[in-house]
Parts: C-alpha cells; sequence; structure tokens
C-alpha cells in the first residue's frame, strides 16, 4: 500500500499472514506520580464522593487548606493545567483549528474533558481541558493492565484464598471470583476488560506483591509514559481521595497498551465463558466421583463494542476501556479505524444526565475526528515515554524498534472469547495492529508490505484489514 503523504521517514516491515480461527458465539442484539500511598483504597462506586482534586500541573493534586483533598469535583477547570504535549492542551476550554474544509466540532458534547487524536502519528486534533485531573474511574485498569499484563502467562493458574479479594470498596463492580477456586491468568484479564471486576484486579494485584507494589508500580509506569497527571491510589479505579488522571494521560495509557496483542485481544472482546464454581458429582457403587466446572457468559460494559437499546455498536470500533464511580460520572477511552485512520477518543464526565451518554459523545467525537482527519492542523501531541525519548536520542537508534510495550503473546484461538467484529468503512484500509477485524469468527491479521509511519514513539506492525469472502 502506498505511504501516508505526511512520511517522512519509512521502514519496510514484510510479515506472514496470520489466521486465528475463533468459534463464535451468539450474535450481539479502559503532574509526576507521587510515591506509593499508604491510605488503602476509599470511596464508594455508588455513594457518597470521595476527594477530586483538580491538582496542579506538577508534584501531588492540589488540596484545600486543611491538607485534605476537596469534597467534590469542580465544574470549573483549574486556571494551570500541564502543558505536556504542546501549550495549547494546556489551556482551558476547547482546542482546535478550524478552516476551511475543517469540519465543526459538534455542539453537543457536554464533557468535562475530552481529546481526539491520531493513535498512529499522536497527533492531537482537538480537545477540551485535555490535563484537567479529574477521577477516572474504571479506565485507570488501563494503566493497571499496561503495568501488570506483562509479568504472567496467560495459561498460569492462581488458586484463590480469602486475602487475595481483601479490600474491595463497597459496590464495586465484579466478576464473580470466588474463594477456594482456581483461574487461569486469561480468565481474570477477561474479567477485567469485560465485567470492569474489581474482584480479577485485586487477584492479580495480590499476585503481583500486593495493592501496595502494584499502586507504586502503576505510578512508575505512568511517569514513565510522562502521563504526569495521574496519581494512583488504587489499582481498580474505585474512588479514593487524591486519585486523579486526565483525558490526556488515559489516551496515553490506551496507546501503550494497544501495543501489546493480549492487551488488544482483552479489550476488544465482546463476550466470553468465565469460570464458574465447581461441584462434586457422586460416584456409583463405592467409585469417587467427579467434579465438574460450571461456567458463565460474560459480556463487555462497553456499549460501543456491544450496542445498546439507545447505542449502536460503532463502525470500526475496537476497544478500550469504560468507567462509572459516584465521584468520576461516566468516562471511557474508545479507539476506531476508517478508511486507514486509526483514532483514540477519551471522554471524561458528561454534564448530560442520560443513558449511555459517555459513549454517545464519543461516537460524535469519532464521527467529528474521520471527517476531519487529513484536513485539520493537530493542536498538540500524545508524547512518547521518556525510554522512547533516550533511546532515539542516541546514535545509531532504529526507528523501528518498539519501545516500552511490546506485543506480549498472541490471540488465544481456544473459543472462549469473541473479539470484536468490525465494520469497515470501503475496502482494504490501512491501520495499526489494533484494528482487529473479526467477520464470521475469522480474525485476520494481514501485513504484508507494509509501512511505519514515521513515529516518535512507532506503535505495532501496520495491518490491512480484509472482509471474509
Amino acid at each position: 500500500m502506498p505511504a501516508p503523504k505526511k512520511t517522512v521517514r519509512r521502514s519496510l516491515l514484510v510479515t506472514t499472514a496470520v489466521l486465528s480461527s475463533l468459534a463464535l458465539t451468539a450474535p450481539v442484539s479502559g503532574a509526576a506520580p507521587g510515591p506509593s500511598p499508604k491510605d488503602k483504597p476509599s470511596g464508594t462506586a455508588s455513594g457518597t464522593p470521595s476527594g477530586t482534586p483538580s491538582g496542579t500541573p506538577s508534584g501531588k493534586p492540589s488540596a484545600s487548606a486543611s491538607g485534605k483533598p476537596s469534597a467534590s469535583p469542580s465544574a470549573t477547570p483549574p486556571a494551570t493545567m500541564s502543558s505536556v504535549g504542546g501549550e495549547r492542551l494546556g489551556q482551558a476550554g476547547t482546542q482546535v483549528n478550524l478552516a476551511s474544509g475543517v469540519p465543526v466540532l459538534p455542539k453537543d458534547v457536554t464533557a468535562r474533558s475530552w481529546i481526539v487524536s491520531d493513535a498512529e502519528s499522536g497527533e492531537v486534533l482537538a480537545a477540551h481541558n485535555a490535563h484537567w485531573r479529574l477521577p477516572p474511574a474504571s479506565t485507570l485498569k488501563m494503566l493497571f493492565a499496561d503495568t501488570v499484563l506483562p509479568k504472567f502467562p496467560k495459561s498460569e493458574k492462581h488458586k484463590v484464598v480469602p486475602s487475595d479479594l481483601a479490600g474491595m470498596g463497597a459496590g464495586s463492580s465484579m466478576v464473580g471470583i470466588k474463594e477456594d477456586e482456581t483461574y487461569s491468568v486469561h480468565d481474570l484479564w477477561l474479567g477485567v476488560f469485560l465485567r470492569s471486576g474489581n474482584d480479577a484486579v485485586h487477584v492479580l494485584s495480590q499476585m503481583n506483591g500486593g495493592i501496595d507494589n502494584t499502586v507504586k508500580e502503576m505510578n512508575a509506569h505512568a511517569e514513565e509514559l510522562q502521563a504526569l497527571d495521574t496519581y494512583v491510589v488504587s489499582p481498580d479505579g474505585y474512588d479514593a481521595p487524591g486519585q486523579v488522571s486526565s483525558a490526556y494521560d488515559l489516551t496515553l495509557f490506551a496507546r501503550s497498551g494497544l501495543q501489546k496483542k493480549d492487551f488488544r485481544e482483552y479489550c476488544s472482546t465482546v463476550r466470553a465463558k468465565f469460570p464458574g464454581k465447581t461441584t462434586k458429582v457422586k460416584g456409583t457403587k463405592g467409585k469417587k466421583g467427579k467434579t465438574t466446572r460450571e461456567s458463565f457468559e460474560i459480556q463487555n460494559t462497553n456499549r460501543l463494542l456491544t450496542g445498546d437499546s439507545d447505542v449502536s455498536v460503532y463502525q470500526g470500533i475496537a476497544g478500550v476501556k469504560n468507567g462509572n464511580t459516584t465521584n468520576a460520572g461516566a468516562t471511557f477511552t474508545g479507539v476506531a479505524e476508517r478508511g486507514g485512520k486509526v483514532l483514540l477518543v477519551t471522554v471524561m464526565r458528561p454534564e448530560k444526565a442520560e443513558r449511555n451518554e459517555v459513549y454517545k459523545e464519543t461516537a460524535r467525537l469519532f464521527d467529528w475526528g474521520f471527517q476531519a482527519a487529513g484536513k485539520v492542523q493537530p493542536v498538540g501531541e500524545l508524547v512518547p515515554p521518556k525510554s522512547a525519548v533516550r533511546s532515539s536520542a542516541q546514535p545509531g537508534s532504529s526507528t523501528s524498534g518498539q519501545a516500552g510495550g511490546a506485543d506480549s503473546g498472541g490471540v488465544e484461538a481456544d473459543g472462549s472469547s469473541k473479539p470484536v467484529a468490525s465494520a469497515t468503512a470501503g475496502g482494504g484500509s490501512g491501520g495499526m495492529g489494533i484494528a482487529l477485524a473479526i467477520t464470521g469468527g475469522l480474525l485476520v491479521l494481514l501485513a504484508g508490505a507494509a509501512f511505519l509511519v514515521n513515529r516518535r514513539w512507532p506503535l505495532p506492525d501496520l495491518v490491512r484489514r480484509r472482509t471474509r469472502p
């Protein structure tokens, strides 16, 4: 395929086609961080709000004169915000370069903060209070996954003990993990991504050395990604005093996570079978009975993937993660591909109190982004991780390598999960590996003579999507 017009340097990558058959189920009807906090996760998912400071562009989130975070979110963005990615991104209000031929932004977007960016080039096409530090809810699980997912093979098994599930907040979202049952790492990640299960997050955190250690590693990883608006207190995104992120940072987490094949698989899975409880079957004539393991179906809570009564499956959608708590409201980061463009959109806390509003506003911003791509001048950029900056500054460094997010395993074709079947506008279109196309249960990753666009931080091999004959 021809290289994009804006390409300055190109690296030709020739890879082999990968065909992976997947079983079908029934059709469908995710300021430099401070030190690791000592406090246990607090707040509620559906009760009284906990702290939500607006914060300053560096250091820990701002606090009131008493030293405690403010009791509720402010409806006004702070006067001073981070300028990571460009000065305009630190300014309050909507930032966009409207010109002849550039479509007007949708007027019915009420979110306190949002950002539309090109996932491959890193260009920020438009933004609104991009660095406003707000509670992230379960979209923070993208950072959790990007930090912890590479550490355990998906086939590893873990038997859950009571301490694994200790400390979860009241009203937490659960996938249904039971004590004394054994789960694979693959099962646990499906629970994290599809059902936003805080119980799955806590089990994986305990496997990773405990909650405090996981929080410490997440804060360190956020700093490495230059996500300087983020401060983690609870790894599952449950409301906690001082826990904040931004639309800009959440987009960085998604972009980093999407470089991992397993991350792409989990965040694009529509539905899957999840292990239930083990039961014993009585034997006959003195024989020892066998045990059987029940299972139940779980479905992704991302409505742009699954659709709902008032929301259609978004054309080209391929993930990523949603969230909703009392303090954060609704949050969402999504990735979609159309016509060779792969966009990331993050929306935080729509003010309009309508069902599924966060998905509706995300869809409107996606629509605008695909219309504006190639026409609008960017207002900023998604910065690369610190390690990528250091690597590119060294003599002889290659632009085709991957930084801080190498692929960690392939798509599992065991019939236990179903990645998204997304529709493409037009024929065979170029896009990165996060834009998985699945039709008729067949995953097709075709990457023949694909080009990597000039990027400060290269993303995975481009793939060409093909519909099934």
